[in-house]
């Protein structure tokens, strides 16, 4: 079993980005001190209303303060680059990392985005399925000639090879993205915001997707779920409300409901609503239960842990890592 920190490196506007930076590499010290086995960084252009850190420099730097860990981005919008552009920014990241590195994808939502890198949304799918193959290509092979929709590699040649081609995970959250994972990728990144139920029914997709492609269940499964720990779950429910409400908030303004599948695609809806099965709150004992629960039932072996929201004060974040570290996962290690 594997325990992620998740960092969305968000931050509301005004705020001192220098004085967030150097806390975000004191909770990616404190990661490694406590035992999670790695650190993942999302992403998102023209992030408005919040600050944001690029991941692929975030992670170069993480890399320096925890030696050991796994990265992971969390995720490249692929359709947005070219195939040589990230085979080479995510090989040097494997070479920073000593191997230790995983190349976590998605197709993206955003109009915003698509415009502001010259695409549509129509183009999305050919886009990552072709860099997907060309990004493969220019990490085991000496040349590569291959023309896309959107690129041509002409004798082409990564100018430096990973230790070993990383792992290339698809987070993704409606059926199609969840099968196009199951035959095209290493595994799934199973996203934190489905519901529970919809998570449950998307395995039996995936389970299907990875036998028409003749694959076996992968080697790490990943589970992405936000939650908070307190005495009480109206104790929790409480002090996460006002930063992870307004990052659902943001994520309903951006439009991540397209993305989701029919019956579980309101991300607008009343909070007490939003929150039922989907995000985990309560004692240390009764979160761990939950993840016991879901883990078991999704057969997830990596739980990737986003408990820090744009607005989160850093005294907050840190005491849930160690209540985390130190509380929750051994009682979730007993479970399993």
């Amino acid at each position: 079993m594997q325990f992620v920190l998740a960092i969305r490196g968000q931050f509301p506007p005004g705020d001192d980005m220098s004085a967030r930076f150097e806390e975000l590499m004191e909770q990616v010290r404190l990661a490694k001190r406590l035992g999670f086995t790695g650190i993942a960084k999302s992403c998102h252009y023209s992030s408005s209303p919040w600050q944001e850190i690029q991941q692929i420099p975030f992670l170069a730097r993480a890399a320096a303060e925890a030696p050991g860990l796994t990265f992971i981005t969390s995720i490249v919008l692929l359709p947005l680059h070219k195939p040589l552009e990230i085979a080479e920014q995510t090989a040097a990241l494997d070479l920073f990392t000593g191997g230790r590195f995983i190349l976590g994808v998605g197709i993206g939502y955003r109009d915003v985005e698509f415009k502001a890198f010259g695409t549509t949304r129509q183009e999305r799918v050919p886009r990552m399925v072709e860099n997907i193959q060309a990004i493969r290509r220019l990490w085991t092979e000496d040349e590569v000639t291959m023309k896309g929709s959107h690129f041509e590699l002409d004798g082409a040649v990564c100018s430096l090879k990973p230790r070993r081609p990383p792992p290339i995970w698809i987070g993704a959250n409606a059926d199609p993205a969840i099968r196009r994972a199951a035959h095209i990728a290493d595994s799934w990144m199973i996203n934190p915001h489905n519901r529970i139920d919809t998570i449950l029914r998307q395995i039996e997709v995936y389970k299907r997707g990875l036998d028409e492609a003749g694959k076996p269940w992968p080697e790490t499964l990943p589970l992405a779920r936000e939650m908070f720990v307190a005495r009480t779950r109206a104790e929790a429910i409480r002090l996460a409300r006002p930063y992870l409400e307004a990052k659902y908030k943001a994520y309903h303004a951006w439009g991540q409901d397209k993305a989701m599948p029919e019956g579980d695609n309101d991300l607008g809806q009343e909070f007490e609503d939003l929150a039922r099965d989907r995000f985990l709150f309560g004692s240390a004992d009764e979160v761990a239960e939950q993840i016991v629960g879901m883990m078991k039932a999704t057969g997830a072996n990596q739980l990737s842990l986003p408990i820090q929201w744009p607005g989160m004060p850093q005294e907050l974040v840190l005491e849930q890592m160690h209540v985390m570290a130190e509380e929750v996962v051994p009682l979730v290690e007993q479970g399993l």
